[in-house]
This record gives C-alpha cells, structure tokens and sequence, in this order.
C-alpha cells in the first residue's frame, strides 16, 4: 500500500512540537523556585507531578479505549490543545506550589493523549517497518523533551516566561498539523464497543507480557536519569570548583542526543533483531547506573560529560523497540488501548524511582544513591536473557 510521504514527518514534527510540554518545568525550574519561593524538593515534586498525570490520563483512556474508538488524530488534536493551555498556568502570578503542581498534573494528563496516541497513529499507517518508525516518532519525544532546556540556555536568566510561551504554541501547532493533515490510517481498525476487559486480557499473550516487563524496567531509569542530569552537572560542579560550564545547554545535548540513538537503534534492530538490540541499551545504560558514583571522580570534566552523553543514548535506544515489540504481539483493534496501558504502567514505574531518589538525596549526602536506578535496567536485562533462553 501506498503511504504518502509526508505521513511521518508530520507525525514526527507533532510529536516534537508537543512532548515540548513535558520537561517545560524543568527547563524552568531555578525560576520558579525563585519567583515562587519553592524549596529545593521542587524539581522531584513538578516532575512526579506530570507522570502522574499522565498515568491517571493513560489508564482512563486505556479502560475507555478511546484511541480505539474515537479517531486518533482528533483526540491528539484536543489534547495538545489543553495541554498548551494548562502549560501556561505555571506563568499565573497568584502561583504557589499546589497550584504548579496542578497545572503540572493536567498537562501531564493531557500528554496521554499525544505521546502513546503518536505511535497509535504511526501503527495505522506502517505495518512494515514498524520498528524504524516508531524509533523516528521516540526520537522526536527525545527532543521535545530536551528542548526546554535548550530555551532556558539561550534566554536570559530572568526570561523564563518566553520558555513556556514557546511551548505552549509549538504544542498547539502540532496537535493542529495533525488534525490538518493526517486522516486515519489504512490499517486502523476501530473497535467496535467500550470493553474494559482488555487491559486485562492483552497480558495473557505471554509475548506481550514480556516485552511489556522489559519496558517497565527500561522506564525505571529513564525519567529518573532525565530528571536528574541537572543535578548530576551540579554535583559535579561542586566537587570540582574550576568547572565552569552551561548547564542548561549541555543538558539539553545529554537529553537531546537520545533522539539520535533512537534512530540508530531503529536501523540497528533491523540488523540484530528487536530483542537483542533492546538487551545490549539495557546492558549498557545499567553499567552507566552502576559507573556514575566514579564518573563523578573524575577531574576531567570532558570524560565526564561524554560519559553523561553516552549514557543518554543508550538510555533511551531501546524504548522504541519495546513499544514495537507491544505493538507486534497485539490485535490490531487493540494496538491504541496495548500502547496506553504500557505507557501508563511504565510511567507509574517513573514516579516510584523518581521519588525514590528525591528522597534518598534529600536525606543522605551520598552519590551513591543514585545506583538505584541500575534495578530497572537489571530487572529488563533478567526478563529479557530469560526470553533469549526460550527462544522464539
């Protein structure tokens, strides 16, 4: 079948355009805790905030089924729309910190509706080549997150405003482009009726399961590592006195270069396999989780910025290709309600270790803390060598 070209692009450029909404507190966070005199707890706080919106978003549309049965790319256009509007209430100047966590939790809800609902859109339109596809779609996430960062580095200190501005409208020319250009795809097949049931019964496929179980060990480091890069570059900062860099602007390249390790991945499972180039990210990012305490040693602050680059490739490699592996071993009415319950259940898994280590770091002084976020990588490693022995 015939798919028109400029299918992917757009869905990669949305995709772009409105996962920007996703880290936009962070990129902003030294300002708000100033302006709003928050206190260093903020960022763990903000943070966990948008996944638990997200996760509440992702599980009632799952149970409802709602990129099953409504068209995707209108769902996707009303939530980039809502998105953007509760983006710009962290600007509201009566703000303290329940309403930032609120307006944090909406735009993490609405975020449902544009991430898993993205890839959603990308199965309907590509059985084959899948895999590639969804690495292009990912790497786009990648840098929307990312993006905040880079705005905040080339603002002045005191122009964080613009920053949320810029997001809010990127995010509602995306869910526009959308709308605009991008009909339901050939292979979309609607379900027919509301059936809460298949969240349950997607899990029975042993297939799916595993490569559901990789992904929510994947997700435990993933976020964490996003959220903490900033810290990382701080802590590093304060043990080596004569570092004197951007912060912002190399976190935004940390984060950022995940994008192009997606894309790789994506040309390189074609190669290995899915699986096995899912195996080797997660062996590499958990010697990361387990080498950073030493990294942090170091007195060359190249080594350790490197380190922090590559390790913010393989992070992320392998999210793409577990979204794939979930995709593949679903019905195809049921792809839409697969896709949103994973992600729900693998950002609830971000909460807990993202909470995890704020609390560990708020109450020990220890870099060593940060070595909890190897049991993701661990656990994802077990489950999916288990999977090699049983080979399929």
């Amino acid at each position: 079948m015939n798919i028109k070209k400029h299918i992917l692009p757009i869905i990669v450029i949305a995709q772009f355009f409105c996962t920007s909404l996703w880290f936009a507190g962070n990129g902003v966070i030294t300002d708000l805790v100033s302006v709003y005199q928050l206190d260093t707890a903020a960022l763990g706080n903000l943070t966990a905030a948008v996944q638990f919106g997200f996760i509440v978003g992702t599980l009632l549309f799952a149970l409802f089924t709602i990129t099953d049965r409504f068209s995707p790319s209108k769902v996707f256009f009303v939530c980039a729309l809502l998105g953007s509007l509760f983006n710009l209430g962290l600007i509201w100047e009566q703000n303290n910190l329940n309403t930032l966590l609120f307006f944090r939790f909406l735009t993490g809800f609405f975020l449902a509706g544009i991430y898993p609902v993205g890839m959603k859109i990308a199965t309907d339109y590509y059985e084959k080549g899948l895999g590639k596809s969804l690495s292009f779609l990912v790497g786009a996430l990648v840098l929307g997150t990312a993006l905040p960062h880079l705005l905040k580095a080339t603002s002045s200190v005191f122009l964080w405003k613009p920053v949320l501005y810029t997001t809010s409208t990127l995010a509602f020319i995306g869910g526009f482009l959308v709308f605009l250009l991008i009909p339901n795809g050939p292979f979309r097949k609607k379900a027919s009726k509301l059936d809460i049931s298949i969240c349950f019964k997607i899990f029975k496929n042993n297939k799916f399961r595993q490569a559901a179980f990789g992904y929510f060990g994947h997700m435990w480091e993933l976020y964490a590592f996003w959220t903490f890069v900033p810290v990382f570059l701080k802590i590093y900062s304060n043990l080596h006195k004569n570092t004197d860099f951007n912060s912002s602007l190399i976190a935004f390249f940390i984060i950022g270069i995940g994008s192009l390790a997606c894309v790789l991945g994506g040309f390189i499972s074609e190669k290995l396999g899915l699986k096995r180039t899912a195996f080797l990210s997660l062996l590499f990012s958990g010697f990361c989780c387990l080498l950073l305490p030493f990294a942090f040693m170091s007195k060359n602050e190249y080594f350790f910025i490197t380190f922090l680059l590559f390790w913010g490739m393989v992070v992320i490699a392998d999210s793409p290709l577990f979204s794939t592996l979930v995709a593949k071993n679903t019905v195809s009415e049921n792809k839409g309600t697969a896709l949103t319950i994973v992600n729900s259940i693998g950002f609830f898994m971000t909460i807990i270790s993202i909470q995890l280590i704020n609390l560990l770091f708020k109450n020990y002084n220890s870099n060593y803390i940060f070595l909890f976020l190897a049991i993701g990588p661990i656990a994802g490693i077990f489950i999916l060598k288990k999977k090699y022995e049983h080979k399929n």
